[in-house]
């Protein structure tokens, strides 16, 4: 894919063992989207390694302290504060090249989940970008924010139903638990399968930890 660098994805602080997809969000974004729009950006946006190369990035988070450690980063040209379901009431239709929803949809039910799929579907002009759990994925609330809770799951099959094209991350998905932990010990060993593995799961994403979905809604 076009627009790779060398960099290496800032979301390798949260979990310094898993897959690096930054290449892969990179190369989906950089020459096709000058502008994008982050639902949920959360404190390190998985755009920060090459966020300055767009012309122009918007992130919109409902935990104020999330904006204000991404603002000190600064990943996005603008913030806002906000609930992730009401972007529709701000942003219009096609007003940003991209929508990027990194680790959001799992949060929602599953019929919000949707609503705000087809909401970004209707302000992205090119393509929109979702990374979530393969399926549900148990986790409770933490860092002091209450909508870290995942309430529904996201399957590769529901993915294509939808329109997304699917590429499996972070390696075999018996191999991780809640918050990307290594499954069984030694964590070591384990975390070296789950390295082998993720060339495999990429081209069968059903067998995935974590999933990475695109549409291209220009194309449509």
């Amino acid at each position: 894919m076009a627009g790779r660098t060398s960099r290496r994805l800032a979301f390798a602080d949260f979990r310094p063992d898993f897959h690096d997809y930054a290449d892969d969000l990179e190369g989906e974004i950089v020459g096709s989207c000058r502008t994008v729009l982050d639902v949920g950006c959360g404190a390190n946006s998985p755009l920060r390694p090459f966020s300055a190369r767009l012309g122009y990035t918007v992130g919109v988070d409902s935990h104020a302290p999330s904006i204000e450690r991404s603002r000190a980063k600064g990943i996005h040209r603008e913030y806002r504060l906000m609930d992730v379901r009401d972007v529709h009431a701000v942003f219009g239709d096609a007003s940003f090249d991209g929508v990027l929803l990194s680790d959001v949809i799992e949060h929602l039910p599953a019929s919000e989940g949707l609503d705000l799929l087809h909401h970004a579907e209707r302000i992205a002009r090119r393509k929109v970008v979702v990374f979530t759990p393969n399926g549900f994925l148990p986790q409770d609330e933490f860092d002091g924010n209450l909508r870290q809770e995942h309430l529904s799951g996201w399957t590769t099959r529901r993915m294509r139903d939808l329109g997304y094209r699917v590429t499996g991350i972070n390696g075999w998905r018996p191999l991780r638990t809640s918050h990307g932990r290594i499954t069984w010990k030694p964590e070591p060993l384990w975390r070296w399968v789950s390295r082998f593995t993720q060339p495999l799961v990429a081209r069968w994403p059903e067998q995935a930890f974590q999933l990475l979905c695109v549409k291209d809604v220009g194309a449509a």
